[in-house]
């Protein structure tokens, strides 16, 4: 069985009181149980994290790398979060390991602030998945499933 990684990055957490008006008011708790439900339907293991700091996230994505090596992963969704905007070490990790990465964010990010409309991640990731809400996590997995 592959596995799926979605990773959240910085403020993820808050999900379901940060800004409901963008990101609405589900959970991570909610996003989690959500990504487990689409894994299953799809025949993936789930590995989902969250992390404020971009070194754990750059981790995670190395470990990710090691069952790619081992053709043990389906893929990963990268919720970066404003690191998207910032971390060349982020697109650096992807880049690195060969992974297959999906970029989502929750909200139409080109949609916002101009400073979110610059992606580090886009150029190293295999799609990019924006404005779908919470639901978009499920989409991505299913997405994984049609590229394997």
């Amino acid at each position: 069985m592959k596995t799926v990684f979605v990773l959240n990055g910085p403020n993820l957490n808050l999900l379901g009181t940060r800004e409901p008006a963008v990101y609405g008011s589900q959970t991570l708790a909610d996003v989690r149980q959500l990504c487990e439900q689409a894994c299953a339907t799809h025949g993936f293991a789930l590995d989902f994290r969250q992390s404020n700091h971009e070194g754990v996230l750059v981790d995670s994505l190395h470990e990710a790398g090691i069952l790619h090596v081992q053709g043990a992963l389906a893929g990963v969704i990268l919720n970066a979060g404003a690191y998207t905007h910032t971390s060349v070490a982020l697109h650096d990790a992807i880049k690195g390991t060969g992974i297959t990465l999906i970029e989502l964010h929750i909200s139409n990010v080109h949609a916002r602030e101009a400073f979110r409309h610059h992606s580090y991640i886009s150029p190293a990731a295999k799609a990019v998945m924006a404005g779908f809400g919470v639901p978009g996590y499920a989409l991505a997995v299913a997405a994984l499933a049609g590229m394997q």
